[in-house]
């Protein structure tokens, strides 16, 4: 599988904005998590982006991900009952519901929510600086 010249170019431009230097092997792996719904583990990282490039070993995808993300350019998630699980680092802020019976995770935003804890925040005296809600849940059958 060969990466689209545009897309290519995408995932260099990200690279360069991040000062991480420029390899096929980060160009195809940033490019595994870019396409990524599913917030992958490491393991599934590397067997997507073999399929870009068949060179890469699990050393480099674990070296990677940490320039990745000490340059923001990805964020991990550590989910309870799993291991440590990978997506783009998003302008945007989301939350996450994660399906305890199949560990499929699924991205939400939800403005009452956002809305109510800074209110409670500020009722309390504080500022949110940051904060993360996964909600484990499993799913109702009708």
């Amino acid at each position: 599988m060969e990466l689209g010249s545009n897309r290519k170019s995408r995932m260099i431009s990200l690279l360069r904005n991040a000062n991480v230097r420029i390899t096929d092997q980060r160009i195809a792996l940033l490019s595994v998590i870019s396409e990524a719904n599913d917030h992958p583990d490491v393991l599934e990282l590397q067997k997507r982006a073999k399929k870009i490039c068949p060179s890469i070993s699990l050393a480099t995808v674990y070296r990677t991900l940490l320039s990745f993300l000490e340059s923001g350019v990805v964020h991990r998630n550590s989910f309870e009952g799993g291991g440590a699980r990978y997506e783009m680092a998003k302008e945007e802020h989301h939350d996450h519901i994660i399906d305890v019976d199949t560990g499929e995770v699924v991205e939400f935003n939800s403005d009452i929510i956002e809305n109510l804890q800074f209110e409670i925040a500020s009722k309390m005296g504080y500022d949110v600086i940051h904060h993360r809600l996964d909600l484990y849940c499993r799913k109702v059958s009708k």
